[in-house]
Parts: structure tokens; C-alpha cells; sequence
């Protein structure tokens, strides 16, 4: 890379270019250098001018997801983010985080520019140390130890400090850059640089020489020589540089920059001060929207408070400069706050001048939380009567319904695979189907919500009940399957949860005529913000962030999803299964006229279900028996290719290719057949390469297959059973939000009763504790009561 052989191999070239940069670019009084990176902070407010010099108004990312796409990128670091606690000395782990990301991106292509602060408080501690140590000997040794700790320091000028400071600074981002072969390129800048318009030319021009050359610069104003700030004067439409939130906006545009990072020490722009309770973090912030937003203290250190972030932002929106504020100081995220800023991650505040035409993904889980505490009020024929609603739209729609998902197939030709082409796909018994699961759905709601559990009477006239209640706000995520929606619909309103849903974009057409049948149906008891679809650009891992307001994750789609989903949701439980590992045991007394027929049903009806059959396990008995060949016939006809695990291809002389594993989900008309020698071998390889989804054993000895039943320990143990049965529609429960492997709360097809928590509910008459004491007037009862029978018709 140029950066690495300018660094190592062209030093004398580095030389010659330090006198060009301070005297050819330009003048006397403004002044470069290309070998040390120097520190800046505070400005006059002496006004730019309003269109930069060559720079046509470009557009700004109107998404984050298009951050991605930044090439040339300036972060400005606040004081805040690069000095210490104590203002006197360098954040240096800090730093060095900072530095690695920068390289990082460097390294990828992008142009990258700094804004730092650091020299004041690293001149600080230079000469509060310099100070100490020049007190005299004697005095020192006749004062003693503690009287010296407590000497009187002077308060030292900023701008002294800063001449002080700005070469160690340079000193150490350069040791920093070089141990990943980028070099730097500090320069400090004067308001008069900006005042003169040859100046800005020439300042413009040393900019891109050095980002051609491939070298960050870092730019700063020269605190030793730079008069305090003065008082406000903006102009209309014009920007005053008095900070370095203002210099990083104007360095921004005039450079025609893609994307200016400010990072300081909070998460962004809040709609109230932050640390008030009821501070929200503005995700996306637009232009008009200050008026909204009520503005704090500024930062411990530096000149610039949010106010002036938020000015400056908006002028480098205004130029064409996509801008994000973010916190560089917390411990758990600056270390990839800035990669992650580029990724399009939900970090900090956004700025675009691009307004959503519907609500925020954050507005949605508001309207679906309080739809959800609404649909909860009905009564469970009023729930019902929405269900039965929606599986009559299904059908009546079905024209429009298929439309839609015929566009969606048409699109997804030649990028999806063909068993993802046939979960997508939607047909009129499909959705005949769905009608028919809806309907069961209704009929099991009757008494779901606030049926009574348990009854205690704690003492006379203090009774104790349990009730059911919803969850909350569910998430459900799916890939592919548009049928899952209004599955899903039914479910979280027979249940009285609200509910967001977030479809693959495969499915758009579809799910977006789906959600509007599932809104069409909740209004009729005017709950129609309960079911919200997500159609913002909003990554998963972003949504899975929303503790706040989502309180369940049901992921549906691949396993690498529903991994990716668990690795995500921090502080989200997740209910799901990561894969779907089934085995069939065909043990030594299997009927012949059995096996056959279960293994094709399990493996070939749909291989692409996560309850298909992926690992066939045969008693050691049965190898080359007529049973053993009819099973292998028939996986030829069907056309599922065989891997061999390790102990059957050690009987086979010519064997199929050896399975690379024996833990794997083929999705596919696949399946590794193995060899064991009992029951309990074939337990044990379940436990071992199983992922506690759905396990069989075919046999006709009862004994053994309770033995197998009682001992696999997976959500579905089935005996004389496909695979294919492990579904919430097929175990009568109408429909399934997904296949939960988790052994807390809910396992195994989760239908309604799965998405329904508890509350305790206490009815007393002027109960206090202190009555129940040694001494009380009172005594625990404890006496169970009974239950209000289930209504079951």
C-alpha cells in the first residue's frame, strides 16, 4: 500500500514535504506540519462563507443503512472523549481504540480526516509535572513528603498549555498510526486560514494532496496563538467557527465529505436533558425538529455544548454531509463505535433530511404496546371475533393475496433456492388451510387470558389469585414465509399481545396485503395499531436493541438467523430453536412394513422444515438385511443423497462420501445414516449431535420405546411416529409462533398457551404485615380453593 512504502521506505520524501506543506500551501502565518499532529480547540466567530469553495450541494444519506457506502469520512473527537476524568493527561486506552478504528477504515479504501481535541490537557500535565519538579531540592526535602503533594499549583493559561502539549500529542498519534503503516499529517489552522479566501484555497488543496497520498489528516486550530471565543454572531445561513464541532461541520462540507462523526460523552441527542427519566434518545434527528428538543449543560471540558453539536450538524446536513452523533467515552461501545457507525448500526443520532412517511420502528412499538393492553381489555369472544374475521378475509381475498405473492415470486426467481422458493410460494389450499388453523385458534381463545390458576386464601378475607396474562410486545422475525404471518396475527391477538412483525423483503408484496387483512380484522373493536409490520430499512440487530419496548423475540427462518437473533438480543429473551437436528432410531424390532413409510414421510414430504428428519440411526442388526436394503432403495427413488457417519462407513466396502459432520441441518434432500449398536448408543448420539428438536424411535417392543420416550431428553419424543408431526397445527393447537428447544417457559410448538405469562392478583381489607407478627392479631391461612373450572367447548 502507498501508506506503508511512504512510512517505511520514503522518509527524506516526508522531509522535503514539510517545508511545501507550511510554506507552499500556504502562508507565513498559517502553519502546517506533515510530521507531528497538533492540537486544537477553541475558534473565533468569524463567519464562513455560506457555499464552499467548488462544492456542490450534494445529497446526504437519507438512510443509515447507506453509511456503508461512505468514502471520505472526518471524526471529530471532542475534549471530552480524549482527555481523562481529571482533565490532565490523555484517555490514552481510549485513544488507541479510536486510532484502530480509524487505521481500520483507512485500510478499506476510505478517506479518512480527524478533528481532535487533547493538547490543553496534555500540555496540563506536562507542565503541572514541569511545575512540581522545578520546586526546589532543599525546599522539597525540608518541606517533607506530604507537604510537597500539597503544593499550591498555579492555574495554567489553556493557551500555554497548548503549545506545551501539541507536540507530545503529535508524538503520540504518530507512534499510534504507524503501528498499522498509516502515516498522519497534523494541521493547525488559524481563523484567518478561513477569513482569507486564497487561504481556503490553499488549505483545500494541501487536504486532498495529502488524502491522494493516502495520509490522515488531523486537523485542529493553533490554540497557543488563537484569541478567546467571542460571543455568538451567527449570521443567517452562515456558520461561525468557534469550536471544534463548528470546524469539523466546516471541514466537512468544504471538503465535500460523505459522513462527519461527532463523538463526545453522551449516546446522542436526547428529546430532554439525558439522565431524566423520561430522556428518550432521538434516533434520526430532522431538520425543524430543534424546536422539540430541550438542550443541557455543555460538555465537563471543551467549548462546544450539544446546542452547538446540533448547529453544526445541521449546517454540514445542509451541504451535503451525512452526520451522526455518538458517545466516544463508554467503556462497552468505543471500541467499535465508529466501524459501527459505518456498518449502518443503530448507534447515536442520525441526521437526514429524508422524513419517513410512516412511524419510527420505536413510534410502532409504542402504538403496538399500547394496542396490545387494549386487545387484552376485550372480551375473549370480541378476541375471537377478530380471528374469525381474519380467516374470512383470507379466503375472500384470496385473488389479491395471490397477486401479490406471484410479484414476490417473480422477483425471488433465480435468487432463491428452490426449497426457499416453495416456502414463499402461497396457493389456494395454503391459505384454505391458514382459514382452518384460524378458526381453531378462535375457538381455543375463549379462556386463555385471565383464566384463574390457583386460589389461596392467605387469611380471613385476603385471598390470593394467579392469572394468565399476555407477554407483552412480541417480536417476531420470519424468512420466506408469508403463511406466518397471519398465523402469528392470530396468536398474539388471541393471546392479547401486541405485536411487531418483520418480514424477509422476499415477501414484501405479500406481507404487506397480509398485515393490512390483520388491521382490516382488529378494527372492527378499533384495535388496529396492535399488529404493526416493520417496513424501515431496520437491521435486525437494531430491533433486537429494543428492550424498552419489545419484551419477546420469536425468530423464524434459518438456523444462522435465529443464531445471529440470539447473539443479538441482549437483555430480549428469545424463544426459538437454533436447528433443527431430528433423528429417527430404527431399532432391531422395527416393523418392515413401518420404516419405510416414516422415514419417506419424514425426510421427503419437506425436507426444507425444520422438523424434517436430517440423521437416520439403524441398529447394527439390520445391516445388510432385506429391511436395511428397502430403506436404501427408497432414498434412491426419492433422490436423497446419503452421507455415510463413521461407524456405517466402516461396514461398507464401497461407501457413500463420509458425513463432515455428524451435527447438520441439511434442509435438503440429504440425510447421513448411521450405526449403533443399542437403544441407549442411539440416546447418547442424540444427546451428543441432537439439537433437542424432535427425536423417533420405531420399534413394536413397548418396553424399549418408553424407555427411548423417557430418556431423550428433546422438546418431541415420538415412537411409530414421522418427524413431521412436531407442528403446532398438526398437535391441534391451530397454529405455531415457531418450535421452542429453550427448557424455560415454553417448549416444543408454541402455540397460544406459549405466549401467555402471569400475575398475582391480592384482594384484602386493610391487610398489614405487622398484624401476621408474634404478637399479631392474625395467622396464616394458607387454605387452597378452588379453581373456576376451564370452559373447554
Amino acid at each position: 500500500m502507498l501508506s506503508q512504502v511512504y512510512c517505511s521506505r520514503f522518509q527524506p520524501f516526508r522531509q522535503r514535504l514539510l517545508p511545501w506543506v507550511q510554506f507552499s500551501a500556504l502562508s507565513r502565518s498559517h502553519r502546517i506540519q506533515a510530521s507531528a499532529i497538533r492540537h486544537v480547540r477553541s475558534w473565533s466567530n468569524i463567519p464562513f462563507i455560506t457555499v464552499p469553495l467548488s462544492r456542490a450541494h450534494g445529497k446526504s444519506f437519507a438512510h443509515r443503512s447507506e453509511l456503508k457506502h461512505a468514502k471520505r469520512i472526518v471524526v471529530k473527537l471532542g475534549s471530552a472523549v480524549v482527555t481523562r476524568g481529571d482533565e490532565c493527561g490523555l484517555a490514552l486506552g481510549r485513544l488507541a481504540s479510536i486510532v484502530e478504528q480509524v487505521s481500520v477504515l483507512q485500510n478499506q479504501g476510505r478517506e479518512m480526516m480527524l478533528v481532535t481535541s487533547g493538547a490543553v490537557a496534555f500540555g496540563k500535565q506536562r507542565l503541572r509535572h514541569e511545575i512540581l519538579l522545578s520546586q526546589s531540592v532543599r525546599q522539597a526535602l525540608h518541606s517533607g513528603q506530604n507537604q510537597l503533594k500539597e503544593m499550591a499549583i498555579p492555574v495554567l493559561e489553556a493557551r500555554a498549555c497548548a503549545a506545551a502539549g501539541q507536540s507530545g500529542l503529535m508524538a503520540l498519534y504518530e507512534a499510534m498510526f504507524t503501528q498499522y503503516s498509516i502515516c498522519a499529517a497534523q494541521i493547525l489552522v488559524t481563523n484567518l486560514d478561513f477569513h482569507d479566501e486564497q487561504k481556503r484555497r490553499n488549505l483545500n488543496g494541501t487536504l486532498h494532496e495529502l488524502l491522494r497520498m493516502n495520509i490522515v489528516p488531523i486537523v485542529n486550530t493553533n490554540d497557543a496563538v488563537v484569541p478567546p471565543a467571542e460571543p455568538n454572531s451567527d449570521l443567517q445561513g452562515v456558520i461561525s467557527v468557534k469550536d471544534n464541532d463548528s470546524l469539523a461541520a466546516r471541514l466537512a462540507v468544504e471538503m465535500k465529505t460523505d459522513l462527519l462523526i461527532v463523538l463526545s460523552d453522551v449516546e446522542g441527542l436526547f428529546d430532554s436533558p439525558p439522565g431524566s427519566d423520561d430522556a428518550k434518545l432521538i434516533d434520526i434527528f430532522y431538520p425543524g425538529d430543534q424546536q422539540s428538543v430541550t438542550f443541557g449543560t455543555k460538555s465537563r471540558v471543551g467549548m462546544g455544548g450539544m446546542e452547538a453539536k446540533v448547529k453544526a450538524a445541521l449546517w454540514a446536513l445542509q451541504g451535503g454531509t451525512s452526520v451522526v452523533i455518538a458517545n466516544g467515552t463508554h467503556p462497552k461501545v468505543s471500541g467499535h463505535v465508529i466501524t459501527d457507525i459505518v456498518e449502518g448500526k443503530k448507534v447515536g443520532t442520525f441526521f437526514s433530511e429524508v422524513k419517513p412517511a410512516g412511524p419510527t420502528v420505536e413510534q410502532q412499538g409504542e402504538m403496538a404496546r399500547s394496542g396490545g393492553r387494549m386487545l387484552a381489555t376485550l372480551e375473549p369472544e370480541q378476541r375471537a371475533e377478530i380471528i374469525h374475521h381474519l380467516a374470512d378475509l383470507l379466503t375472500d381475498q384470496r385473488d389479491e393475496i395471490l397477486l401479490a405473492n406471484k410479484k414476490d415470486l417473480e422477483e425471488a426467481e433465480g435468487r432463491l433456492a428452490a426449497p426457499l422458493l416453495k416456502r414463499l410460494s402461497l396457493s389456494t389450499s395454503k391459505l384454505n388451510s391458514l382459514a382452518i388453523g384460524l378458526r381453531q385458534i378462535a375457538a381455543s381463545s375463549q379462556d386463555s387470558v385471565g383464566r384463574v390458576l390457583r386460589r389461596t386464601r392467605i387469611a380471613k378475607n385476603l385471598e390470593l389469585e394467579q392469572v394468565t396474562v399476555p407477554i407483552g410486545v412480541l417480536l417476531v422475525i420470519f424468512e420466506s414465509r408469508p403463511d406466518c404471518l397471519p398465523q402469528v396475527a392470530a396468536l398474539a391477538i388471541a393471546s392479547g399481545n401486541g405485536l411487531l412483525l418483520k418480514g424477509g423483503k422476499e415477501a414484501t408484496h405479500s406481507n404487506r396485503i397480509l398485515h393490512l387483512l390483520a388491521q382490516e380484522a382488529l378494527s372492527i373493536h378499533g384495535v388496529k395499531e396492535a399488529i404493526q409490520l416493520v417496513n424501515t430499512r431496520e437491521e435486525v440487530e437494531d430491533l433486537c436493541r429494543l428492550d424498552k419496548m419489545i419484551d419477546l423475540i420469536i425468530p423464524r427462518g434459518s438456523s444462522q438467523l435465529v443464531r445471529d437473533i440470539q447473539k443479538a438480543a441482549k437483555g430480549i429473551p428469545v424463544m426459538g430453536h437454533s436447528e433443527g437436528i431430528c433423528h429417527m432410531y430404527v431399532d432391531s424390532e422395527a416393523s418392515v412394513d413401518k420404516v419405510t413409510r416414516l422415514v419417506r414421510d419424514s425426510k421427503c414430504e419437506y425436507p426444507a422444515a425444520c422438523n424434517a428428519l436430517e440423521t437416520l440411526l439403524i441398529h447394527r442388526d439390520l445391516l445388510r438385511t432385506p429391511l436395511f436394503d428397502q430403506i436404501i432403495d427408497m432414498l434412491r427413488v426419492e433422490q436423497v443423497k446419503i452421507h455415510a457417519g463413521p461407524k456405517f462407513a466402516s461396514y461398507l466396502t464401497f461407501s457413500p462420501s463420509e458425513v463432515k459432520s455428524l451435527r447438520t441441518e441439511y434442509g435438503d434432500l440429504e440425510l447421513c445414516i448411521e450405526v449403533v449398536d443399542s437403544v441407549q448408543e442411539a440416546i447418547d448420539h442424540i444427546h451428543k449431535y441432537g439439537s433437542s428438536h424432535t427425536d423417533v424411535i420405531i420399534t413394536e417392543n413397548e418396553k424399549t420405546a418408553e424407555f427411548f420416550l423417557q430418556h431423550v431428553d428433546s422438546a418431541c419424543v415420538f415412537w411409530n411416529a414421522s418427524t413431521r408431526f412436531s407442528d403446532g397445527y398438526r398437535f391441534g393447537l391451530g397454529a405455531e409462533v415457531g418450535i421452542s428447544t429453550s427448557r424455560i417457559h415454553a417448549r416444543g410448538p408454541v402455540g397460544l398457551e406459549g405466549l401467555l405469562t402471569t400475575k398475582w392478583l391480592l384482594r384484602g381489607q386493610d391487610h398489614v404485615v405487622s398484624d401476621f407478627s408474634e404478637h399479631g392479631s392474625l395467622k396464616y391461612l394458607h387454605e387452597n380453593l378452588p379453581v373456576p373450572q376451564r370452559n373447554t367447548n
